[in-house]
């Protein structure tokens, strides 16, 4: 089993950049709560999952204990999704997305990283074969950040994060990315369509989401 230490999570989140501006009560605090959800998560706290899993964790026990010290919901709220937000680069993936192997790699990386780090309680359903050339799509099925929010009344949470594959493939050159519903949003699945274009003019993504 990987072991989870709220410290080390805290320092591969996206909010390493963030945290240590926090004071020191505050962030003990948080330490002290993700230590509680990983007990209380614990079926999740594998090798697989444990990126995931410092993002989701980092997020609710940020999210809860800003409130404890005086944050409104909506303060806290702003923080969490704004600082997650603000640590994503898209600007790698619009750079590998200019080359005319793009959507090749993307078939052959997305589903062997998904697999390796994708731990107990994910399922995914793939579409490669049966794709053209210039178009690659996949459901989500089962998602852990669904599974753990939702039973902890914090799906909003769980929007927030699913915002995240719009800043990071939302603007791609010579590619459209195209999600219409997610498990975070009372979707039945998440889907991703990517959909290549020979100039960069496509149709544009779509979305389907409220943050």
């Amino acid at each position: 089993m990987k072991k989870y230490v709220p410290e080390e999570m805290v320092k591969i989140s996206r909010y390493q950049n963030f945290f240590p501006s926090l004071s020191e009560e505050i962030r003990q605090k948080i330490y002290l709560r993700m230590k509680k959800l990983i007990e209380e998560e614990k079926e999740y706290c594998d090798k697989g999952n444990y990126e995931h899993m410092a993002q989701i964790l980092t997020s609710i026990a940020m999210y809860e204990v800003l409130q404890e010290t005086g944050k409104s919901e909506e303060e806290a709220y702003k923080i969490v999704s704004e600082e997650m937000w603000k640590f994503l680069d898209p600007s790698k993936m619009q750079k590998l997305a200019k080359k005319g192997f793009f959507m090749s790699l993307m078939k052959k990386v997305v589903p062997f990283g998904f697999k390796h780090k994708s731990g107990t309680g994910w399922r995914y359903t793939w579409h490669i074969k049966e794709d053209p050339k210039d178009i690659f799509h996949f459901e989500c099925n089962e998602c852990i950040y669904a599974k753990i929010l939702e039973k902890r009344n914090l799906m909003k949470l769980g929007s927030m994060c699913c915002h995240a594959d719009i800043i990071n493939y939302g603007n791609l050159p010579y590619t459209d990315f195209i999600r219409t519903k997610t498990l975070c949003q009372g979707g039945d699945y998440c889907d991703f369509k990517f959909v290549r274009h020979t100039t960069d003019a496509g149709d544009g993504w779509t979305r389907t989401e409220s943050i």
